[in-house]
């Protein structure tokens, strides 16, 4: 606007005219935009306070958008909303594109700031199976209140005039997973420019239409528009807090591999009383591979499968302080007893892990028949650590299983092989997403840890790991930046199920998180 309006001036006036312009409208600009200051713990709860209603209308417009990935029109749609809704607080906005779906990134700068802040967030969301939520359209928002008997009530909208309870849900598709951080943060900067001021870095913001399809174009992206990218810190708001709901910051995730196991009996399923006794159930086969691989502790008995992995007294000492509760945690779960693989909940997360994610064999329920079946299917997954690596575990896997007696093929077998190998097993694996984990010291740890302390006078709750994968880590490894997960959402939101929910309580701590973080210089 500035540079465009020194065509008004004449050519004899222009040089003088346009340099006074311009430098009035930079005095002007940072005279209505300062350096964030220190905000008090009060004065930000005020804040907030005053920005619930907004968050809330804004949070339900963009919930109403559809936002799974394999329609590729409503992701644009949602790619659009975030254009108007960033692009309305100053920022520049770019779709880059890749052979799958374009990658959304938000960019400002500020005179004084000499660092440079990436949040990282997603906008799409898991498919929904409609019938099976509690309310008539899952893109439509409710909100509800908890009953006397547990179960939740839509109450009246119109009640948030008055009041606002902590404990009153917000229900609907990506609610938590992930819009309503996305909606946090713009909020918090909302109350920043209220205030006429500025966070003390620049910020970019990065929105993964892909996230739940395992962001397949990130990659891609990446190659293409690495400079884009290019950040001092990058913060990942993305998964819940802590049970207790105390602030977290969670310093790394487990990665993720999988692969496919199959075992075989006769070429077609064939009459159990006919063939009993004498045609190798390939149930039973699958089940021997299978039950090799664990002790009754849940212990992973493939050899190699834990090396490398150590603790030293300060990863400790940070698991440790990590306030869980057993009890609480297997009632939740509806268990007896847990695996004793690590010495505690957050010791577990630190190992990998091996997990059969579904298993199938001929037919159960409705048609099932008294057959020998023709073969049965397991798929599995190995959650990794920073100290493990996708081909390395697989191939460890493969290696117990030949142990066993088994021949091992990455094809399915012949007719003549069939005929030739007694035990087949059946493997293939994918390409797997590695892990991360940012040091406990690292600067961008102690920064964070730092401004969220200041806003709620008390220590966050720190997550050496957690336990799920974020595709995000190839942001990291391909940047070399580190990284921290800052989770804003309650950790009973139902994410990637019917009846996802935010609470109240969370939308209102994570504005302030925001808000914290952004007010705070590196």
């Amino acid at each position: 606007m500035a540079i465009n309006s020194c065509k008004f001036f004449s050519q004899t006036e222009s040089k003088y005219a346009c340099f006074s312009f311009l430098l009035l409208c930079t005095i002007l600009f940072t005279s209505l935009s300062a350096p964030a200051q220190k905000l008090s713990p009060k004065k930000m709860d005020a804040m907030v306070a005053r920005q619930m209603l907004p968050a809330l209308e804004e949070l339900k417009d963009y919930v109403s958008i559809p936002n799974d990935a394999v329609n590729p029109e409503d992701i644009q749609e949602n790619v659009q909303w975030a254009e108007k809704a960033f692009a309305k607080r100053g920022f520049q906005t770019s779709v880059l594109k890749n052979a799958r779906l374009p990658l959304f990134l938000a960019e400002m700068s500020f005179p004084k700031a000499s660092k440079t802040v990436m949040f990282y967030f997603h906008l799409d969301g898991q498919p929904v199976r409609a019938d099976e939520w509690q309310q008539e359209d899952p893109f439509r928002m409710v909100l509800r209140e908890k009953g006397a008997d547990g179960a939740y009530e839509d109450i009246n909208w119109n009640l948030l005039q008055s009041t606002i309870n902590d404990e009153w849900r917000v229900f609907g598709r990506s609610s938590s997973d992930d819009k309503g951080p996305i909606i946090m943060l713009l909020q918090a900067l909302d109350m920043l420019q209220s205030e006429r001021q500025s966070p003390p870095f620049n910020i970019k913001v990065v929105l993964d239409p892909e996230e739940e399809k395992g962001s397949p174009g990130l990659k891609e992206t990446l190659e293409k528009h690495k400079d884009r990218f290019q950040a001092d810190y990058l913060i990942v708001m993305d998964g819940p807090m802590h049970a207790s709901n105390i602030p977290t910051l969670t310093l790394g995730c487990r990665g993720s591999v999988g692969f496919t196991l199959a075992t075989y009996g006769p070429i077609t399923p064939q009459h159990s009383g006919h063939y009993g006794n004498y045609a190798p159930n390939p149930g039973f086969l699958l089940a021997k591979v299978i039950a090799s691989m664990k002790d009754e502790q849940g212990r992973v008995l493939v050899d190699g499968f834990y090396n490398g992995i150590a603790f030293d007294e300060e990863a400790l000492k940070v698991m440790a302080a990590v306030p869980d509760n057993k009890e609480e945690i297997n009632a939740r779960l509806v268990i007896a007893e847990e695996e004793k693989v690590g010495n505690n909940y957050q010791e577990s997360l630190q190992y990998p892990s091996l997990n059969i994610r579904g298993m199938q064999s001929a037919v159960v329920g409705k048609g099932a028949a008294t057959i020998v079946p023709d073969e049965a299917v397991a798929l599995l997954d190995i959650r990794l650590v920073p100290e493990t690596e996708a081909k390395r575990m697989v191939s460890l896997v493969d290696s117990h299983i030949q142990k066993q007696g088994y021949t091992v093929l990455n094809h399915a077998p012949t007719t003549e092989e069939r005929l030739r190998y007694p035990q087949i097993v059946f493997m293939q694996s994918s390409g797997g997403t590695p892990a991360f984990r940012t040091d406990v010291n690292a600067p961008i740890s102690v920064w964070l840890r730092k401004a969220l302390a200041n806003s709620y006078k008390k220590e966050p709750v720190v997550i050496r790991m957690m336990g799920g994968t974020v595709p995000v880590v190839s942001f990291v490894q391909a940047l070399d930046v580190p990284a921290v997960l800052v989770p804003l959402v309650n950790v009973d939101n139902n994410q990637h199920s019917p009846d996802e929910n935010l609470r109240l309580g969370n939308l209102r701590m994570g504005m302030k998180t925001c808000l914290s973080i952004l007010t705070s210089p590196i």
